[in-house]
């Protein structure tokens, strides 16, 4: 059976406006800590998430994950009677999350300033691909021009390679962190002030706020990141190396104390004392010829013997691990960091674990993303009152 709902955020609803992945990993990541999330899908389709493959028994499984623990409703916004069963939604949540063009609430009539006269203590986060503000603010917004625009791809990659795409939705994702973040800061805010507020979350900026300090480094320095690969061009080492048996190993030795434990380690005290390598400084400057020295050491050794002498030693070093090894990995099963899930649809799967982990009110996943609709009856009838008839007519007439 799957835990009954827990963490430090139960007690707090929140309306799920919101399509694909941004403001989906907003409330999947409150949702997860207890939060009662309210996903409002269109009558039609659902959130294009749905869409999404691949496919497990036909229901996509980036909707179980990104909408696990969340409740479903359908409601067109576009109607007249959608939008004023939004307000009266509205009277019963704390927070609110949508991710529409900027303008798109206002056309519908439901703008933020009417959303907070009905209800003052809401705290609104709009997530977009350039905010709601500055002279890109109408342009549609994805994760892949905001990784782009953002500065984070130009520094992607080796340097004789074109820049790198991350393989993720890594704007969507982070912005959703952010967002998480916000809703948080918003509502302790609203513990002592009493009163809600909006929220502007770009795709773009949360990125740049990550290129610490690149912007100051050429604006005082004149100057600019470059691409380097797995190296950090600001201490070393720091690179993927390869073993003997051809898996990969990751290693960082960027403190000084850290890289006298890998020069003893690998059988070279006397780097410590060579002037190529005496401190960071001297090892940025010489990053290539340290890297072949720690290079050549591990191509002759298995990772597990490279791992277990760097460990000894205490250097800094773990192996690059693909799913399959995350699953076989004794830490991540110790944290419970991948999980079983009962879904009515698929029967038993498994997903990554809550994070983070809380002592006192730890969080759980008590089931993956629900079919569309599935929670009708339990919101418009527990929350307004609307009875089987009142819904059969609502859906008659396009609304949910």
């Amino acid at each position: 059976m799957n835990p009954i709902a827990a963490g430090p955020l139960v007690g707090l609803t929140v309306l799920d406006l919101s399509t694909i992945v941004s403001g989906g990993t907003v409330t999947s990541l409150l949702a997860d800590l207890g939060a009662q999330v309210v996903k409002i899908e269109h009558p039609e389709g659902g959130d294009p998430l749905r869409s999404w493959g691949p496919f497990v028994a036909g229901v996509s499984v980036w909707w179980k994950v990104v909408s696990r623990n969340k409740k479903s409703i359908t409601l067109n916004l576009s109607r007249p009677r959608g939008q004023q069963l939004l307000t009266e939604l509205v009277d019963r949540a704390d927070a609110l999350v949508e991710n529409f063009r900027p303008g798109t609430l206002e056309r519908w009539g439901v703008a933020p300033a009417a959303l907070l006269e009905r209800n003052p203590r809401l705290v609104i986060l709009r997530i977009s691909g350039f905010g709601q503000t500055g002279p890109y603010r109408h342009r549609p917004g994805f994760g892949t021009v905001a990784e782009a625009m953002s500065g984070l791809v130009a520094l992607s990659g080796f340097p004789d390679s074109p820049p790198l795409l991350p393989p993720l939705p890594m704007a969507d994702e982070v912005a959703g962190l952010t967002g998480a973040l916000a809703v948080m800061a918003a509502i302790h805010h609203r513990g002592r002030s009493g009163r809600g507020q909006v929220i502007d979350v770009s795709l773009y900026e949360p990125l740049f706020r990550l290129l610490i300090p690149y912007v100051t480094q050429y604006t005082a320095l004149g100057i600019l990141a470059q691409r380097t690969g797995n190296s950090f061009s600001d201490a070393a080492p720091r690179n993927l190396y390869r073993a003997g048996d051809g898996t990969w190993i990751a290693l960082s030795a960027t403190s000084q104390r850290v890289f006298e434990r890998l020069a003893a380690a690998i059988g070279r005290p006397d780097l410590v004392d060579d002037p190529r390598f005496r401190d960071n400084t001297a090892r940025v400057g010489h990053r290539e010829e340290l890297d072949a020295i720690v290079a050549e050491w591990m191509a002759a050794r298995p990772q597990e013997e490279i791992l277990a002498r760097l460990e000894e030693s205490g250097a800094v070093a773990g192996p690059v691990y693909d799913v399959p090894r995350i699953l076989e990995d004794p830490q991540y099963a110790a944290r419970e960091d991948v999980i079983p899930v009962q879904d009515p649809d698929l029967g038993e799967i498994k997903m990554v674990g809550v994070v983070p982990k809380f002592s006192e009110t730890p969080g759980a996943v008590t089931h993956p993303g629900p079919r569309l609709g599935a929670h009708n009856h339990e919101i418009y009838g527990g929350w307004l009152g609307l009875d089987d008839g009142a819904l059969a007519r609502l859906a008659a007439e396009g609304v949910v």
